[in-house]
């Protein structure tokens, strides 16, 4: 596989992680989150990745309210930036390990079917939206995304003319992805996010991000990240395989040891590896021209 010479950056923004009392820096309101996406614009993304938060508390949200207030706010701004929105929210499972059936759901939990994660989609038809590939232990908690599911949720996605990013966390579901394409749930170009270092998912090795990235689909458009320390070599090491990369506070709120980063300053070391590798940043123009996107 190639060096790609042409990168799209995505910020993720601000993510579902309890991270709001690590960082001053991490966006809560609609406002803060919008702000935040026309900075990661202005220093070299393309795409912005957006999840929302409760303005009073940071907890996730799945208000479709929010959603729609961040959107409208960049979209104000006249910021050229292409917009992928989360459909990921509302599949946490939270259990007693010893009495998983008695005790059922505890607190934590919060998971609706395929159909009932894509509301906010539906009503602002954003250029993207994620399409979680599948059920995984997520840290101490499982997250669910089951194979109907995923089929009723990429048909869906499918009928509104959205690109669903293909959210791959571990092996087996960029195999029941590809599955999805043979079905005709996906069109072409297929949009994959490789996922590493997540517990306990795909570790961030980069033989297994190799093994992986020979196993996408052909004519596959593709980007991965890491988390934590590893998101800065990980930019490279994408690079390096022929995929676009992904930056952002959702993964890590550090620019270097101790110093904690905004997601402008995120992008603007990304797009520095990025040149330094002789490749250049993708425009949001060039990225919706990648990934088959409507301008």
């Amino acid at each position: 596989m190639p060096m790609n010479e042409n990168v799209i950056i995505t910020c993720a923004l601000t993510g579902a992680g309890d991270t709001v009392g690590r960082s001053p820096h991490v966006p809560v309101t609609p406002e803060q989150i919008a702000a935040s996406a026309v900075e990661a614009a202005e220093a070299g993304a393309a795409v912005v990745h957006i999840h929302v938060r409760d303005p009073e508390t940071g907890a996730p949200s799945r208000e479709r309210r929010l959603y729609r207030e961040v959107v409208e706010r960049i979209k104000e701004t006249g910021t050229d930036v292409v917009i992928n929105l989360t459909a990921g929210m509302g599949g946490d499972l939270v259990l007693d390990p010893d009495q998983p059936l008695e005790k059922g759901a505890l607190d934590g939990t919060d998971l609706v079917g395929g159909l009932d994660r894509l509301p906010h989609v539906e009503d602002l038809l954003p250029d993207i939206c994620t399409l979680d590939c599948g059920s995984l232990n997520f840290g101490d908690q499982l997250y669910i995304s089951t194979t109907e599911m995923l089929r009723k949720g990429a048909r869906r996605i499918q009928e509104l003319g959205v690109k669903p990013e293909l959210e791959i966390f571990d092996t087996g579901q960029l195999w029941f992805a590809k599955q999805l394409l043979d079905e005709g749930l996906l069109d072409q170009p297929t949009l994959f996010q490789l996922c590493m270092g997540i517990p306990w998912g795909a570790p961030a090795d980069p033989g297994v991000l190799q093994s992986m990235v020979n196993f996408l689909p052909q004519g596959a458009q593709w980007a991965s990240f890491a988390l934590g320390r590893m998101q800065m070599p990980w930019v490279a090491q994408s690079i390096l395989l022929g995929g676009n990369v992904r930056v952002g506070l959702e993964d890590n709120l550090y620019l270097s040891r101790g110093v904690k980063a905004t997601n402008g300053q995120l992008v603007e070391r990304a797009v520095q590896i990025t040149e330094s590798l002789g490749a250049s940043v993708a425009s949001p123009d060039e990225a919706r021209t990648r990934l088959g996107l409507k301008k």
